[in-house]
């Protein structure tokens, strides 16, 4: 007999996983977990346990180490289901932190108060160049990456409960949220027109999508006679110096952007510099080719755009404002532009000349529009 079911008390079951004789000692070896529930859970627990016994999936459950069970939820759980970027992030805040400090334990002698120690450490003296602590910012980041893989631990039945629970998580202020108004946001495109970034930063503005998302478009993900850009994956640089195309961060993400009229413009100029470029290397471009690359066609880093960004809105004169907060400024301008829309319904028509109103980014731009005021 290979398991049985023995009840403990009412909804509580002992599951027995018989894994045959020490062959040192001759000694039956078995495996005891408890299941809370109906009898069906724990027959189901019985019956999991005894497939992964056939598959060599197995793992004694007080064997299994905190960094060995990170390990397997990594490759398991983060890089199949989530973006390459934030499987990444989580893999190297696994590997430098918490594997280091915490792996040796096993998940079933892991205590709140050593996690809480733990936070403290990193508080204190956490960087990895001994110049003092992290910030209780990226802590809480290591307490959102804990609680979630022992939630998994949990219903993969490795241990009771979820001792991250238990735990005060780190509180702190997030950073303030900077926008551009109209005005600083045509200053700041103004000063980077000679940039090889004004094509990327115009989109990003004018459209609210995502770092991601704009380096992964295509040509042929862009309809400039219709204004519309189809958002169909998202471009990802890993640590090994790789690139990786996936799906959208969300379903909803993978959509139509409408494009204003001067964006359309600003977009086919943008496709005749390339072609230019492309013929002095005999590199013609295709619909296939990036939309916003580096000259031969290869990606352009996430990481550089993101710098030349800091770097630019500084001189620029707006300091803190960062790439991120393009999607932000796209959403203000937009809720501004319904706002005086609604204004502008109860006004007079002759107190708004023609080109009266705020610059429009991402919305239902007509295209049949005669005038932009950003060229």
């Amino acid at each position: 007999m290979r398991g049985s079911i023995i009840k403990r008390s009412k909804d509580s079951w002992s599951v027995i996983l018989n894994l045959g004789r020490d062959p040192s000692t001759g000694k039956r070896k078995q495996q005891w977990v408890t299941v809370k529930g109906p009898k069906k859970a724990a027959e189901k627990r019985l019956a999991e346990l005894q497939h992964q016994l056939d598959t060599g999936g197995y793992i004694k459950s007080d064997k299994v180490t905190l960094g060995s069970f990170l390990d397997r939820w990594l490759q398991d759980y983060a890089w199949p289901n989530l973006s390459a970027e934030t499987a990444q992030a989580y893999d190297i805040m696994a590997r430098k932190h918490l594997i280091p400090a915490l792996g040796n334990i096993p998940l079933q002698q892991l205590t709140p108060a050593r996690v809480q120690a733990y936070y403290t450490q990193k508080l204190t003296s956490g960087r990895r160049d001994g110049k003092g602590g992290l910030s209780p910012r990226t802590v809480h980041h290591h307490h959102e990456l804990l609680h979630v893989v022992l939630e998994s631990a949990v219903k993969w039945q490795l241990v009771q409960r979820n001792v991250a629970d238990s735990v005060d998580a780190l509180k702190y202020r997030p950073k303030e949220m900077r926008t551009f108004g109209q005005e600083s946001m045509l200053e700041f495109l103004e000063s980077v027109r000679a940039t090889e970034y004004y094509p990327v930063f115009y989109t990003a503005l004018f459209t609210g999508m995502r770092r991601s998302e704009l380096l992964a478009l295509r040509w042929s993900d862009l309809d400039l006679d219709l204004g519309v850009i189809s958002i169909n994956r998202s471009l990802h640089h890993l640590e090994d110096k790789s690139f990786v195309f996936q799906p959208p961060k969300t379903p909803k993400s993978r959509s139509q952007v409408p494009l204003s009229p001067s964006t359309s413009i600003m977009l086919r100029q943008h496709r005749d510099s390339q072609r230019a470029a492309r013929l002095l290397i005999d590199h013609p471009v295709t619909e296939n080719d990036l939309v916003f690359c580096q000259v031969d066609g290869r990606p352009l880093l996430p990481h550089s755009v993101s710098q030349a960004w800091r770097r630019l809105v500084r001189q620029a004169g707006f300091p803190g404002i960062r790439l991120h907060d393009a999607r932000h400024t796209h959403a203000t301008l937009m809720l501004e532009r319904g706002q005086l829309e609604d204004n502008k319904r109860t006004s007079r028509p002759h107190q708004r000349g023609h080109d009266a109103g705020p610059l429009r980014p991402r919305e239902s731009w007509s295209t049949t529009s005669r005038r932009s005021r950003l060229r």
